[in-house]
């Protein structure tokens, strides 16, 4: 069974999509020559290189769900996102944001309570799951309420770089990530769009299906 996702993905044009797609290995002629990155991207590469802003659910109808994208995007201004860099999360690389940002958090949380009427429960299997993360009372609750634990006030931006990695792995891969990725971070960037993003099968690749212009 499909699922659906809401992301932020840079533009096509946007070097940080070029370096992000050599750094995930999705062509491996072009990754950089750091010893063992195809293993440290491999898991990133499969959800693609994004930020959630609706996390992947199961669809109770595709009836008027494009739809209901597209009106959520003509009530959203487009807006300047800050600058991003590359920062340790619990273990894993991610560009994050340098400053709080506040329309990006109110795309994310529009995005999640505006679509969550197309949204199929989780299964018991699927809660048990993301329970064994140790989830915080208010993730738990995050993850009851909506589906998934980091939403609204656990939600935060990140685009995922690499796998959790140990400590004498992050001495070397966390420099180069940075060196890898600074020509594009300099850049200023706007957030015009968010992206349908759509995984065929369990375990397939999310793969880019819609651009939705925001036009608030």
């Amino acid at each position: 069974m499909s699922r659906v996702a809401i992301y932020y993905a840079p533009l096509p044009d946007d070097p940080l999509a070029t370096l992000a797609s050599a750094w995930l290995g999705d062509d491996p002629a072009t990754q950089p020559a750091v010893e063992g990155i195809a293993a440290f991207t491999a898991e990133p590469r499969l959800y693609g290189f994004h930020a959630t802003l609706k996390p992947p659910m199961h669809l109770n109808g595709r009836d008027g769900f494009v739809a209901a994208v597209g009106a959520l995007a003509n009530t959203i201004a487009p807006f300047e996102l800050p600058r991003l860099d590359v920062h340790d999360l619990r273990g894993f690389l991610a560009l994050r944001e340098t400053a709080p940002c506040p329309a990006l958090h109110a795309l994310a949380d529009a995005c999640v309570g505006h679509l969550d009427s197309f949204r199929t429960p989780p299964s018991a299997d699927e809660l048990a799951r993301r329970r064994r993360a140790n989830l915080s009372a208010e993730q738990d609750a995050m993850l009851m309420r909506w589906g998934y634990p980091y939403v609204f006030g656990t939600w935060f931006f990140h685009m995922t770089l690499t796998r959790r990695l140990s400590d004498a792995e992050k001495a070397v891969v966390l420099p180069a990530a940075k060196a890898w990725f600074a020509p594009a971070l300099a850049l200023p960037r706007l957030v015009e769009d968010i992206c349908l993003f759509i995984q065929a099968t369990p375990g397939a690749a999310f793969v880019l299906s819609e651009r939705i212009k925001l036009r608030g």
